[in-house]
């Protein structure tokens, strides 16, 4: 028996052994992320958690930011090569000249939630009475931004017409509401179930149901993504598949996760000292998550619609809408892992 284990385990040791990291371009690079913490990127903690990125020959380095915006500045920057961040910024991105292309999915619809603080607008009745207010975002210029800007401008207010706070989207955001330092916040989860059940957080917004983000925006709204730049995407098509078949992997293995997967999975910080929270917030999440990393072909124009609601600029820009995103390395993803 102990001279076939040898000769198995020799026989083993003279076939190639699969590896991915000699195909790559880049097999060693960086993703940036604005709230690693929030079930927004959870795919992105699921790829790294339970060994996708290393599976596909990739040593991925994450560096995690208060928000999308200045996840984004470190790509700009060159410290980082891809982005885990908010769909939209591809359309920004090309309106400035830098363009940049989403090629995976992480989330169906944005998740975030706007509400407001019972405590400093007892009295509030509809979205205009935030004017003059302080509205707390994950950072000036990010999704929760956006939305924010989106949603008031609904009801008639301008982006000048009230006062926006970076605050994180961790202990600090529920610190700033709970404290009465703002009168309003644009977060995600688990900061949103967290303030909920303490009754610190009355929800006028809420675009983590696909459907009820749809009725939001009139249409599909593609949220969280890894984005690149067109030319990082040209120059290394094979790393780029590789970590779109790392986070279509961690898509659809949520999917099919319990709870408890979920809790073992992330890291004890994310649960910010509540794992029912979490597990609540997960629950109400988990259907805003995308099941196969693919961006909805109407999700450009949806995002576009929303952000020429609110930039005149972006209004009077003819921007090319199929330029932001891809569907070839998560449909190959797809094949590759047809069951995660």
């Amino acid at each position: 028996m102990k001279r076939r284990l040898v000769l198995a385990s020799g026989l083993a040791a003279a076939l190639p052994l699969p590896a991915p990291a000699q195909s790559l371009e880049k097999p060693k690079l960086t993703i940036a992320v604005g709230g690693k913490n929030l079930l927004y990127y959870l795919p992105l903690t699921v790829a790294e958690q339970l060994g996708y990125f290393k599976a596909e020959g990739l040593d991925v380095t994450i560096v995690d930011f208060a928000g999308g915006a200045k996840a984004l500045q470190a790509v700009v920057g060159g410290s980082a090569d891809v982005v885990s961040g908010a769909f939209e910024h591809t359309l920004n991105m090309q309106l400035k000249g830098q363009p940049m292309r989403a090629f995976v999915l992480q989330g169906l619809a944005p998740q975030i939630v706007l509400g407001i603080n019972p405590k400093t607008l007892p009295n509030y009745k509809t979205p205009a009475d935030l004017k003059g207010k302080k509205i707390g975002v994950s950072a000036p210029g990010s999704s929760t931004n956006i939305v924010a800007n989106f949603v008031l401008a609904k009801a008639g207010l301008k982006p000048t017409d009230f006062s926006v706070i970076g605050v994180g989207a961790g202990n600090g955001a529920v610190a700033a509401m709970r404290a009465g330092q703002i009168d309003a916040i644009s977060n995600l989860d688990p900061v949103i179930t967290l303030l909920q059940r303490s009754g610190d957080l009355q929800i006028i917004a809420d675009t983590r149901k696909p459907a009820e983000a749809e009725k939001v925006f009139g249409g599909p709204m593609p949220a969280g993504c890894l984005y690149a730049p067109v030319a990082f995407l040209d120059k290394y098509p094979a790393t780029a598949q590789a970590l779109a078949n790392a986070i279509v992997r961690a898509d659809k293995w949520i999917q099919q996760a319990g709870a408890g997967d979920i809790i073992k999975a992330v890291p004890e910080s994310y649960l910010l000292g509540d794992r029912a929270v979490y597990v609540d917030a997960f629950l109400a999440a988990r259907g805003a998550l995308s099941p196969d990393g693919l961006i909805p072909e109407k999700g450009a124009e949806t995002a576009y619609r929303a952000l020429a609601s609110i930039d005149p600029k972006m209004a009077a820009a003819k921007l090319d809408l199929k330029a932001v995103y891809t569907n070839e390395f998560a449909k190959k993803a797809n094949a590759k892992y047809p069951k995660g």
